[in-house]
């Protein structure tokens, strides 16, 4: 039960440190970059940090963390492999969303494509995001998976899902800094004397960083995973009896069901 509270502590945490991403990334580009808009000009790429920081981030981190929700370690688990396929698909559309931004502006001021190293760790998360979730639909989701290739495939599919994390944490701070260093470098108040706007926008990457950073340490707690199939353990027990129950004896232990992930 100390797992499970100290589970939904860092949900709460997770789930502020989240927002505030989300929230200050759309602040910066409507205070200090003009707002929003789709017509090629800049208010058309400020959709892109909105969209990447949301999907490639925010949303990513989430659907990872389906599986280590108490309430999935019990019971079907199709329910929780539906609801990690779906968040992780809203994720994809928003980062595509965010890449048709930022081509169409870059197509409409006559800038180059994928130059920069933020550009290269941003398609190549992206990409991998796009096989990650192909793999995850036809292997773990469709029925006609073999038991043995699902367990083979599975600590290939958990550690590709936090390399993907990594690097859309890389693209956004890479992103944060480019963006800076090519909007202030003709203001009266240069980058270098860290203005408002350097300041805030530095913290939003510090916020990405504490978030991406607490999703993969969620990710690492064996405590927290969904037990592999065929061992009910005391926790298990214990969550679906209620708090203070007794588990039953190991002679008349039932047995859990279903491919863990």
């Amino acid at each position: 039960m100390m797992a499970m509270g100290q589970f939904y502590l860092f949900s709460l945490v997770l789930g502020t440190l989240g927002s505030l991403c989300v929230l200050f990334t759309v602040y910066w580009v409507q205070h200090w970059r003009g707002g929003f808009g789709w017509d090629g000009t800049n208010l058309m790429f400020n959709w892109h940090p909105v969209l990447m920081v949301t999907g490639m981030v925010v949303l990513y981190g989430a659907a990872s963390l389906v599986y280590r929700l108490p309430q999935s370690w019990v019971g079907p688990k199709l329910p929780w492999k539906l609801l990690h396929a779906v968040l992780h698909l809203v994720a994809f559309i928003l980062a595509v969303l965010g890449l048709v931004a930022v081509f169409n502006f870059h197509y409409h001021n006559r800038i180059s494509n994928l130059y920069s190293l933020h550009s290269w760790l941003g398609i190549t998360a992206v990409a991998l995001f796009a096989c990650q979730w192909l793999l995850g639909f036809t292997i773990f989701l469709l029925p006609w998976a073999s038991l043995s290739l699902r367990s083979l495939l599975k600590p290939i599919h958990v550690f590709s899902g936090a390399i993907i994390l990594s690097l859309s944490m890389a693209s956004v701070l890479s992103g944060i800094n480019e963006k800076l260093f090519f909007s202030l470098k003709n203001a009266t108040a240069p980058y270098s004397s860290l203005p408002p706007e350097a300041c805030f926008a530095n913290i939003t990457g510090m916020l990405v960083v504490a978030f991406v950073g607490i999703v993969l340490y969620i990710l690492l707690v064996s405590s927290w995973k969904r037990p592999e199939p065929g061992v009910l353990t005391d926790r298990q027990l214990r969550f679906q009896l209620g708090p203070g129950s007794r588990p039953y004896p190991v002679a008349y232990m039932p047995v859990a069901s279903g491919p863990s992930q």
